[in-house]
Order: C-alpha cells, then sequence, then structure tokens
C-alpha cells in the first residue's frame, strides 16, 4: 500500500509538472520581449533549469479543491507566478554577497554562468514579471478586475517583507548562532512557508472560495512549508552535495537547522507532525 502510493504521488507530480514546464516556457518567452537582450539568458536559466515546481502545483490543487473550473493553461499560467518569484529568490540567495552558491539543482549557479550583475537584475525582473503573470492567468480563469488583483497581493504580500524577504534577512542574522525552536519557526514560516502557504491561498482566492475555506487552505499551507523546511535539513544533513544538487549546504554556511537542533529523529518526528 506504501509503495502504491508513493508510486500514485510521483505519477501525479510527474503529470503536474509538465503543465507546469509548459506554462513556464510561455512565461519566459513573454518575458524575454521584456527585458534587455543581456538579461534574457540569467532569466531563462534561472527559471528553466528544472526543480520540483511545487509552489504552481500546490496552487492548481488548491484551485481544484476549491471548486476552481477553469481552463487547465489558464490554471497553470496563474500558478507559474509563485514559479517566478521563487526562482528569483534563489537566483539571488546564491550570490557571492549571500550564500555564494556553486551549485543549484545540480547545475551551475545563474550567477557563476552569467556574472553577478546580470543574475541581479535578471531576479529582479522576475518580481514584476511575476505580479504580471498571476494578473494574466487569474484574468484567464475568468476572475474579474478585483478578484484578480487579490490574487496577485496574495503572491506580492507572500514575497516581500512580511513574508520570504523577511525570513530571509531573519536567516541572515542567525547565522553562526543557534537559534531556539521558536525562532526556527518564525524564520521558516516567512522564508519557506510564505510561498507554499500563498500557493494555497491563492489557489482558493482564484476558485472564490468563502473566506473560511481561504483561511483553511493557508493554514495547511503554512504546516506544509515547515514540514517542507524540516525534510530539507534532513537530506541537509544525510546526503551529499551531488544528490542534493546544491552547494554548499545550510551546514557548512553556519546556519540552525531543525536536525541541528532537535537531533535526526525528533526532526523527523517534528516532520511527519506537521
Amino acid at each position: 500500500m506504501k509503495e502504491t502510493a508513493t508510486h500514485s504521488l510521483s505519477t501525479y507530480l510527474a503529470e503536474e509538472g509538465v503543465h507546469v514546464e509548459a506554462a513556464l516556457d510561455r512565461a519566459v518567452e513573454r518575458i524575454e520581449g521584456l527585458v534587455p537582450e543581456s538579461v534574457a539568458p540569467a532569466v531563462a536559466h534561472g527559471v528553466l533549469t528544472g526543480g520540483k515546481r511545487l509552489r504552481p502545483i500546490l496552487f492548481a490543487a488548491a484551485y481544484r479543491a476549491a471548486g476552481g473550473q477553469g481552463r487547465t493553461a489558464a490554471v497553470y499560467d496563474t500558478g507559474v507566478g509563485l514559479e517566478l518569484i521563487h526562482a528569483y529568490s534563489l537566483m539571488h540567495d546564491d550570490l557571492p554577497c549571500m550564500d555564494d552558491a556553486d551549485l543549484r539543482r545540480g547545475r551551475r549557479t545563474t550567477h557563476r554562468l552569467h556574472g553577478v550583475d546580470v543574475t541581479v537584475r535578471a531576479g529582479a525582473a522576475l518580481i514584476p514579471a511575476a505580479a504580471r503573470q498571476v494578473l494574466m492567468g487569474a484574468t484567464g480563469l475568468g476572475l474579474a478586475r478585483e478578484a484578480s488583483r487579490g490574487v496577485a497581493e496574495a503572491l506580492l504580500d507572500a514575497a516581500g517583507a512580511s513574508g520570504m524577504v523577511g525570513g530571509q534577512a531573519l536567516d541572515l542574522l542567525g547565522e553562526e548562532r543557534l537559534l531556539s525552536a521558536e525562532e526556527l519557526d518564525e524564520l521558516h514560516r516567512h522564508k519557506t512557508g510564505a510561498l507554499l502557504a500563498a500557493a494555497c491561498t491563492m489557489g482558493a482566492l482564484a476558485a472564490e472560495a468563502a473566506a473560511e475555506v481561504v483561511e483553511a487552505f493557508r493554514r495547511y499551507g503554512e504546516r506544509v512549508g515547515l514540514a517542507f523546511q524540516v525534510a530539507d535539513d534532513i537530506l541537509d544533513s544525510t546526503a551529499t552535495a551531488e544528490q542534493l544538487g546544491k552547494e554548499p549546504s545550510d551546514v557548512e554556511l553556519g546556519k540552525s537547522t531543525y536536525v541541528a537542533l532537535f537531533g535526526l529523529e525528533e526532526a523527523r518526528r517534528r516532520g511527519r507532525a506537521l
């Protein structure tokens, strides 16, 4: 039974991923027509070099679960706005002034290939591009102007100082010191959890679900976000750089992790509980 469930999830993610990649190809083609020619290759590299694509998949799943009936292409066109923000965050996170990373998803990081200046500009260009992408997709789903704006605002709130960017600031401030459990949860509720929670929230908003349903999806997404980070910390402690596809690890960067704080088995228990 466990193997069947795992196979089913793997199949589901692969099938959803096909739709996400097609929507990302469409999005990048549009963005390449709007940014300077020198920046376009870095945009394509940062967005199209693979990944789990969980955020747009969660958006699509939440949209359908909340009763959304829109066209398939428009669903993924809306959801990939989340992936554009995620891509920008990874491009900037890998820069020499941040994690100074060489590998991301098993490939050389964007700034190693295209330079720091171009990568900074390419990442920054993805922020308004993501908002534009969501507004366009939501309109394609048949949402009215204000409803479309509400979906885009949920994305930008999660991406900004009250969400992911705020979490990144907490992450930098927490380097080389052991954070408490409360501080670590707060950091990752913003840095990792905000976009994952937004994916579920945006899906419910795009389906024009009732307020209490939207809130339930937000809470679910928040817990998924923390569980995702616990799992990431476990992998960080048990896998090689080649297996992870990224370098350096959080441990090498002197960051607090759930494994460092609680030990491997307790971290696994907390992940399962979430």
